[in-house]
């Protein structure tokens, strides 16, 4: 009986599973447990004590000309975003300037809240067209539900490791299973949805009037930093050689589509120190 009903609850798992199907903007299948609204919904939260906390402890970046760059790059992709994906207007776009320059990143959470580390242009001395390669990425990510995507990935490794506990009761085999998922699952979705987003922003960069080819030039500034990549297969993100490659053959897909007037930037708020708090 105890045996029928494990089996009963791991079919329930699997027929919701195939429930949650979705499709990402270039067509690929999604399995979104957890739904765009609710990613968004807990993102703005955790955003919003990213802020807070940033303001309280003097890490947002005192900086104006990069803050009205920013804002205008970023405005200007953003508009392009809410023309393709109208039910992105509702959305509370926004930008946190990080100062911490020993830090190249940015990041884009659901629901168009993002952030730029100081040390993304300082370290990398990007252009306006590079530092719109890398806002276009983030936005992608947030274009394809990649936050909602991560969190019903991770809800699958949980379960799976729980279904397969329930069946066997064998502890081994529940880390086993971990394990595998990680591998075969975790971080393969996740080089996937870094090359769509490299898409998705490649696109959004183009058509906001942004050259194509810094797509290249900005990922060998990246490739050029100190530090080794895992192999890729162990790592979150494509190997740089295969993602150099990837860049230029999206570079020269989309070379000569740029519009004759650029979009007017949509507004985004930017979070800076602006030193009038």
């Amino acid at each position: 009986m105890l045996k029928t009903i494990k089996s009963l609850f791991v079919a329930g798992l699997l027929a919701g599973f195939l429930a949650s199907c979705a499709t990402s903007p270039t067509g690929r299948s999604q399995l979104l447990i957890v739904s765009p609204e609710a990613a968004i919904q807990r993102s703005a939260l955790t955003y919003a004590e990213m802020v807070d906390s940033a303001a309280s402890s003097d890490k947002l970046l005192n900086d104006p000309a990069l803050a009205e760059r920013v804002g205008a790059i970023t405005g200007r992709l953003v508009a392009r975003a809410v023309e393709v994906w109208p039910h992105t207007a509702g959305w509370n776009w926004s930008v946190m300037l990080i100062d911490d320059p020993d830090t190249p990143n940015a990041f884009c959470t659901a629901g168009g809240l993002m952030g730029v580390y100081s040390g993304l242009v300082s370290r990398l001395d990007l252009n306006d067209d590079e530092l719109a390669q890398v806002m276009g990425h983030e936005i992608g990510h947030a274009i394809a539900n990649h936050t909602a995507e991560k969190m019903s990935m991770s809800a699958v490794q949980r379960i799976a490791v729980l279904a397969v506990g329930l069946e066997t009761e064998d502890r081994d085999l529940a880390d086993l299973t971990n394990s595998l998922t990680q591998l075969g699952v975790l971080l393969p979705n996740s080089r996937t949805a870094e090359r769509e987003a490299d898409q998705i922003g490649m696109e959004l960069a183009v058509q906001a009037g942004y050259d194509p080819a810094a797509g290249e030039s900005v990922w060998q500034k990246f490739a050029d930093l100190p530090g080794d990549s895992p192999p890729e297969f162990l790592s979150t993100h494509p190997s740089r050689e295969s993602r150099g490659d990837r860049l230029k053959q999206l570079a020269q897909q989309y070379r000569g589509q740029a519009p004759a007037n650029p979009p007017e930037p949509y507004p985004v708020t930017v979070h800076w120190d602006s030193g009038t708090n």
